[in-house]
């Protein structure tokens, strides 16, 4: 059996014709985004329906914002609705149950009519016809007209009473879900992993249900917990151009926002429903890095690489960089090669990034208590701690030791220098040469009153 539709549109049905004057589209982090749409629309006197489709299937109908730009105080606006039960076969069928409709049958280069009365649409079509019942009958299914709630695309009306008629310039603002924006960073190193390249690119993902036709693009990066409409940018505002970064027209501007930042694409963008786009937004070359091997025995057995720089005019960048992905990435001689990657959390500029790559190869540790003694009110602990470097050239190891936070904590009796970096946290930096290994021992006292 198959089914198609051939449809009388009723007037009631048919969208309010209009005209696209601005399309304006903020995406946020968590999957939402804010859409302000200005359409050229047809009032007349006196109380009607005015219809608005192509909006977001996720559209959240409580955010929505109607405004009429020209003679706003003559046009009342009485009721607001969000018509979302789109039409597919099983809802359009079923809306004429109990009813009449019309098979076109195909045979012998011929074609014939045949009429019954709908009973059921689940699990297939029975239909009565000529005093009997007929199970999914074959040809195909000819209906007159769509049936009144049904809709082909998501649609807001509204129930107007004006005294203006003519032309009008409508504003319509409103939430959606299923819109998200993330950040994703490639950075390659060099053969001594000193220096690095970074690019950055904006990845949007539209779920939302809809197209957003040659849009005004801005994205606001940061925790947002109620999502307000964005205000407008004053000119006179400081902006981020990142022509600093690279020598070309820049394709995001970046400036604060509240305790925000807002990255506003400088053309003009189509985001198509159902589509992952990806557009270019920062990138920057010899940005001074450092590789830092790591080993935190009392909380993993690994040593591991993170590359570390800073978010600095100097070093090329010195721009709020948001959340994302940083996908580490070197050339072995020939090709460039995947060697780790890392989330990174929104970064002000001038902070400091540590990206960890993974756990050293050739680079172990190995952390074991010595000795324990305690007291009433004293507790004490020796610990004794090897590296071994199997490469062929000298490493330098950030061994770090975490305390407890609750008591008064003494090293003593140490085999290297540390340097306390907090409450519960000492740090050693070991100086490794190539194919051997280093030990480190020291004391730790513990007192409480």
């Amino acid at each position: 059996m198959k089914t198609t539709a051939a449809l009388i549109l009723c007037a009631a049905f048919l969208s309010t014709q209009f005209a696209y004057a601005d399309v304006a589209l903020t995406v946020y982090n968590g999957n939402r985004a804010l859409v302000r749409e200005t359409r050229e629309v047809n009032i007349k006197k006196g109380a009607q329906t005015l219809e608005f489709d192509n909006v977001a299937a996720q559209i959240d109908p409580t955010s929505v914002l109607p405004k009429f730009l020209t003679e706003p105080s003559k046009i009342s606006i009485l009721e607001q609705n969000f018509d979302y039960d789109l039409i597919d076969t099983n809802k359009l069928l079923s809306k004429y149950i109990g009813k009449d409709i019309e098979i076109e049958r195909t045979g012998k280069d011929k074609r014939k009519n045949v009429k019954g009365r709908l009973l059921s649409v689940y699990s297939g079509l029975v239909v009565q016809s000529d005093g009997k019942i007929v199970l999914n009958p074959e040809g195909e299914v000819k209906l007159p007209e769509i049936p009144e709630g049904l809709r082909l695309k998501p649609t807001l009306t509204w129930l107007l009473d004006s005294s203006y008629e003519g032309a009008n310039k409508m504003e319509v603002s409103y939430q959606t879900g299923g819109i998200g924006w993330n950040a994703d960073y490639v950075l390659v190193t060099d053969e001594k992993d000193t220096q690095a390249d970074i690019t950055g690119w904006v990845t949007i993902n539209n779920a939302s249900g809809a197209t957003y036709k040659d849009a005004k693009l801005k994205l606001i990066a940061g925790d947002v917990n109620m999502i307000q409409p964005a205000a407008a940018l004053n000119e006179s505002d400081k902006f981020y151009d990142m022509a600093d970064v690279k020598n070309e027209a820049p394709s995001f501007q970046e400036k604060s926002f509240f305790e925000y930042h807002i990255y506003e694409l400088q053309r003009k963008a189509t985001v198509k429903d159902n589509e992952i786009k990806q557009i270019e937004f920062v990138t920057a070359s010899k940005i001074p890095v450092k590789k830092v091997l790591t080993y935190n025995g009392s909380r993993n057995q690994k040593v591991t690489v993170n590359l570390e720089f800073k978010n600095s005019k100097e070093n090329n960048l010195g721009m709020p960089l948001p959340a994302g992905r940083v996908r580490v990435c070197k050339y072995d001689g020939s090709a460039l090669e995947f060697v780790g990657e890392d989330m990174i959390d929104h970064t002000a500029k001038d902070a400091k990034l540590s990206i960890y790559t993974g756990n050293s190869f050739d680079v172990t540790g190995e952390r074991v208590q010595t000795n324990y003694k305690a007291g009433s009110k004293w507790e004490e602990q020796s610990y004794k701690i090897t590296i071994k470097n199997s490469k062929n050239e000298a490493v330098e190891v950030n061994v770090v030791e975490s305390f407890y936070n609750w008591v008064n904590w003494e090293i003593s009796e140490n085999s290297a220098k540390f340097d306390k970096k907090d409450s519960q946290t000492a740090e050693f930096l070991l100086k490794v040469p190539a194919n051997s290994e280093k030990i480190l021992t020291y004391k730790v006292k513990y007192t409480w009153k």
